[in-house]
Parts: C-alpha cells; structure tokens; sequence
C-alpha cells in the first residue's frame, strides 16, 4: 500500500501573513498595500523576518510508514498526533512496501522461518512482505496470549515489538508554513530518503493547489514552487 496525504484545510494567506507584518505599522489594506505584497514576503523571508509566517497553517492527514512517521517527529511542526499500538490494538494490519524493489533477488541463501530459501529464489520484494505479514501475525498472537498474564495494556505496547518499520499508521499534521518551509527544504529533497520526500512533495502539491491559490507569494518566497 502506498503512503497517502490529505490535505483537511488550512488557515491563512498571504494576505494574512502580510498583515502580521504590517501590524508593527498599520493593518490597514489599500489597493495599494494588496499591490506590494508580493514585494513584502519575499523581503521578510530573505531578511530572515519568519515570524509572520507561522500565521498561516496547513493541515494534513498522512498514512504514512514508521520509518517516515519518525522523520516527521523530527521536524519543528505546530502539532503531529497519530495511531497509537501503546493504546489499541492495530486492526488493520497496513504496510508499505517500495516500488524500486521490484524485480531485485536475493544473492544468498537465506534462512526464513524453519525453510532455506536458495539464492535467485525469490526477490526482496517478495521476502519483505512476507516477513511483514509474519510479524503481523506474531503480533496480533502475542497480544491475544499477553494479555492474561501482563494485562491487557502491556500486552499491547510490548506486542508492537514485532512490527516492522514499514507498517502503516495515520498521522494528523498541523505545520505553520515557517515550519512547512523548514519540512520541504529538508525532505523534499534529493538527499531525503525516497518516502518521506514523496510525502513532502505530495503536500507542497496540494497545498499548490488550494483553491485560489492563497499562499502563492509564500511558496514563490520559500522558492519551493515546481517553476522555481
């Protein structure tokens, strides 16, 4: 399963953000002042002025891999909340496996469970899921035969040991765009791993595509546009 993004809405604007900026002065918008805009964000943010812009937020609801998930965790966002195995049992036993995987053998033999797999046998693809879907049994049975002995709630925040880093859970994120800027500069980039910079560049396209386009100077400032 691939990992998902939804964009669930978003506060803010640049004309928002500008007036953050313009309150040290006058709040009040002309013509005039909607005109240089444009001007004033791109002076704020070469001018390392960044405050302004956590005024405009965009939120986000990700089915994302562990792996990505703890990239996310490392970023100065405004709030991330996510599933939890510590306070439930995960019943949909979601994972994500890698497209460029496809197709590549493994060179050795390889002991898995009580059988011997030979070399050329079968790809990496294949044995990752395979292995995925073991884990999620050992876990779900772990948690069934935990439970009368340790509880029911140490059951399952030690059962989770045996998922993989490639399990699935859905995350709810908040970043204000000083942060999403932060987020894009660093991980939708080439040296990002491959699924945590598909996520980024997942949400910099939709959030390039709220209607209206209302954080069109921002994005242009933060040089995060396709064009740019």
């Amino acid at each position: 399963m691939d990992n998902k993004v939804e964009l669930l809405g978003y506060y803010g604007s640049d004309e928002v953000i500008a007036c953050s900026a313009w309150t040290s002065t006058s709040r009040n918008l002309t013509d005039e002042k909607r005109g240089r805009i444009q001007r004033l964000i791109e002076m704020l943010w070469v001018n390392g002025h960044e405050t302004p812009f956590e005024k405009g937020s965009v939120h986000f609801l990700v089915d994302t891999d562990i792996a990505s998930h703890i990239h996310l965790l490392k970023h100065r966002i405004s709030s991330l909340n996510a599933e939890s195995a510590r306070y439930k049992e995960l019943k949909e036993d979601k994972y994500y496996l890698p497209e460029d995987w496809k197709g590549i053998t493994n060179s050795d033999y390889v002991g898995y469970g009580s059988e011997t797999i030979g070399p050329n046998a079968i790809t990496w693809l294949e044995l990752l899921e395979s292995y995925t879907k073991l884990g999620n049994q050992l876990y779900h049975q772990c948690v069934e035969d935990l439970t009368p002995t340790l509880g029911r709630k140490r059951a399952k925040e030690s059962a989770r040991f045996f998922k993989t880093y490639n399990s699935q859970i859905q995350a709810d994120i908040t970043f204000n765009m000083r942060s999403f800027a932060n987020f894009q500069k660093l991980r939708n980039s080439e040296h990002a791993q491959v699924e945590i910079r598909e996520i980024a560049a997942k949400m910099l396209e939709l959030v390039e595509n709220i209607e209206g386009n209302p954080f069109k100077c921002t994005l242009e400032a933060f040089k995060l546009t396709r064009e740019m």
